[in-house]
């Protein structure tokens, strides 16, 4: 299994925009705070994760209806769905020139309730001291999801189940991916969007 960057242009994966608005106040402050407690780059990387995965909530798992998006929306709100978590990791991690991107899985949603396949979101970063990308899930863990920072053995919060019709993608995309965005902006809320999750990406159109 290797991660691979759809592109070799490495500025993409350090870029700002509206939604990874890492320029934000909040996520200046919140970087800096963290990178002043970090000994070298890859243990910001590590106190990046660890905050975005235990201190900023799932949505779903404190039944919180608001979508948030933006990076900042996020770190503002305490709490964002696995796409949004993923924004907010990329954002403190770029501020620091530190490339990261995203990655997606298709998923069932819920074995017993909604046996539906959805994609899950999640993030692709290059640990310069490894010379490797590798993939970091901050979804948030809970009873069964067990995900960790391991730059030599992948631990996310979801193993892959080929035969339920599950995917990996191990490209790291520069950019969150349009369909998603699109889904999240159109959806007033987050019950509304649990209705209309993504089936399909941009990138694989």
């Amino acid at each position: 299994m290797k991660i691979k960057p759809l592109t070799e242009h490495i500025e993409e994966y350090i870029k700002e925009d509206e939604i990874i608005d890492y320029s934000n106040e909040m996520i200046v402050k919140l970087a800096e705070e963290l990178y002043e407690q970090s000994g070298n780059e890859t243990e910001y990387i590590r106190a990046v994760y660890e905050y975005v995965r235990d201190h900023i909530s799932h949505s779903a798992d404190i039944n919180e209806d608001i979508i948030t998006c933006s990076a900042s929306e996020v770190l503002k709100e305490g709490h964002g769905i696995c796409f949004a978590k993923s924004h907010l990791l990329a954002a403190l991690l770029r501020y620091k020139s530190i490339p990261t991107g995203f990655c997606y899985q298709k998923l069932i949603l819920d074995d017993e309730t909604a046996p539906v396949l959805i994609y899950h979101g999640l993030n692709g970063v290059y640990m310069k001291e490894y010379e490797k990308w590798i993939r970091l899930d901050a979804r948030g863990n809970k009873e069964g999801v067990d995900a960790q920072f391991s730059p030599d053995k992948e631990q996310l919060a979801f193993p892959i189940r080929p035969e339920m019709g599950e995917k990996d993608d191990l490209t790291v995309y520069p950019n969150p991916d349009v369909k998603v965005l699109e889904k999240m902006r159109r959806n007033k809320t987050r019950t509304n969007l649990w209705d209309d999750l993504p089936t399909e990406l941009g990138y694989h159109s």
